[in-house]
């Protein structure tokens, strides 16, 4: 069946239409989306020079704060190549879509998996409520009009986990721990808790005894650390601990506060705070690793918090609290706070034809809170942005860093194009026909040397090459000149002083 929808492009791109096809087998239906040139209007079997996109799932549900991967692949007729690739979710008639990966909202959270050739697939990490939104696939070819998308693209829903109690209280009670938004993708495994501690691994019902003093939580298998919040099966007060954030990225060398609130429905006797990859439970005040960098801190009603300082990467870890009453102990298998560590690095992209070096303020995990990111050239600050990047001329023969506000101390090593570039010969001295010598090129850069020509004087480009030496095995009289050598990294170049050869014949 043959489906003309129009879809409108700037620049006077094809009009594109979607022959939608399904195909029924072992109770699976898989759909594929071609895209097919209006003015032809003829149909395009998948296999068959034509554009083609296949999403292998058009509806996602997912935990908040999970990952999910867009599985997706794609085909072009031959003579085209691809030249850029991008997921949109927004799309305006007669406005090319905006990339999400130059959304500041996905900062740090995407990985296209994906290539020029066939495949398309997109990671998103950390999911957030915000993410919920239909993703459509997009590449571009080198041929004139050659930009194409597929329709309907991968509806995704972030949901969270909540365990509803039944509305009339008895002695024995039918608990369900269910999604707020969406019913999840495929059929997960339910793990129950129990005052802390593992009690199930099934169904997403649980049936139980009420009793005053006890509280239920539930995950789902493989994302234990997205738990729904503890419910008491009877009153309003229960042993239940609640932390006040599943995850924290912090930078290294900076402080961090990991709160939680409890409650022990009989008099607590003892209470701290622990490592969960820990092979046996210790209390971090006591742990040599932390000594002096550790304090625990309470406010009448208020967060019992973890205060940890000075911090190291090898802080990195989920943090745990318990407590004791003279009835329970809070079980030690119940989730708490994951912890990431990580320092700040400049990623430079290189500029394209006729644009900027874009200069992006890097982390190993997406930084806590929403931060200002801070932009220094040559040690002077020059922008304050929520956005991590930073655009620079590719002529540019300055030196920049980042920082996050509030934490200027700790910014990020400085990124510049390469600088003292320079040559040298091996062995020194007079250079006689036949021998072995080297030529050596070194430059100061960051990011590091990505390649290094060489040229001689009055000769063009002698050769070009990868490393920093070029090596005459039996060194030549018609080798003598003048050569210098040229570094390049993503930043820009730099070109060395010249050096003479003169070969003597033997």
């Amino acid at each position: 069946m043959l489906i003309c929808g129009f879809h409108s492009h700037s620049n006077q791109e094809l009009w594109q239409q979607s022959v939608y096809k399904s195909y029924l087998q072992c109770e699976t239906i898989y759909l594929v989306f071609i895209l097919i040139p209006l003015c032809d209007c003829v149909s395009v079997v998948l296999g068959q020079d034509g554009w083609s996109v296949f999403y292998t799932t058009q509806s996602i549900c997912a935990l908040k704060g999970s990952t999910v991967e867009l599985t997706c692949s794609y085909t072009h007729p031959r003579g085209h190549k691809v030249t850029s690739t991008f997921w949109f979710t927004k799309m305006e008639t007669g406005v090319e879509p905006k990339d999400i990966g130059q959304n500041p909202e996905y900062t740090g959270r995407l990985e296209y998996h994906g290539d020029k050739e066939k495949d398309c697939t997109l990671r998103i990490t950390d999911l957030r409520e915000s993410d919920s939104a239909t993703y459509k696939f997009r590449f571009t070819t080198d041929q004139t009009r050659g930009r194409y998308y597929g329709d309907p693209g991968v509806t995704l829903s972030v949901t969270d986990l909540q365990v509803v109690t039944p509305s009339h209280r008895s002695q024995r009670m039918i608990l369900t721990c269910r999604t707020t938004s969406c019913p999840l993708t495929g059929n997960p495994t339910y793990i129950w808790y129990k005052n802390g501690k593992i009690v199930s691994e099934k169904t997403s019902t649980y049936s139980v005894y009420s009793n005053a003093a006890d509280s239920y939580s539930c995950a789902v298998k493989g994302h234990e650390d997205l738990h729904s919040p503890a419910v008491c099966v009877q009153g309003q007060s229960c042993n239940r601990v609640t932390y006040n954030k599943r995850r924290i990225c912090v930078l290294k060398g900076s402080t961090v506060d990991i709160s939680c609130t409890y409650v022990g429905y009989y008099s607590t006797t003892s209470s701290f705070w622990f490592r969960s990859d820990k092979s046996t439970l210790e209390d971090l005040t006591r742990d040599p690793g932390y000594t002096g960098r550790v304090e625990y801190t309470r406010t009448y009603r208020g967060p019992f918090t973890l205060r940890i300082t000075d911090l190291r990467e090898e802080d990195s870890a989920e943090y745990r609290f318990t407590f004791k009453t003279n009835y329970i102990e809070w079980g030690h298998s119940f989730p708490g706070t994951t912890l990431s560590v990580t320092g700040l690095l400049v990623k430079v992209t290189p500029a394209a034809e006729g644009q900027k070096v874009t200069l992006t303020c890097s982390t190993s995990c997406t930084l806590t809170d929403n931060p200002t990111y801070i932009w220094y050239r040559n040690g002077w600050n020059v922008q304050d942005n929520s956005s991590p990047m930073y655009s620079i001329s590719i002529e540019d023969e300055d030196s920049y860093s980042c920082a996050v506000k509030g934490h200027e101390d700790l910014h990020s090593p400085a990124v510049y194009k390469p600088k003292n570039t320079s040559v040298s010969v091996s062995p020194s001295g007079e250079i006689v026909e036949d021998s072995s010598v080297t030529l050596t090129c070194s430059s100061d850069a960051n990011p590091p040397v990505q390649s290094y020509t060489w040229y001689k004087k009055n000769g063009g480009d002698y050769q070009c090459m990868t490393g920093p030496h070029h090596v005459f095995n039996q060194i030549q009289p018609s080798d003598t000149g003048e050569y210098y050598c040229e570094s390049q990294n993503e930043m820009g170049t730099d070109r060395s002083r010249t050096i003479n050869m003169d070969v003597k014949c033997e």
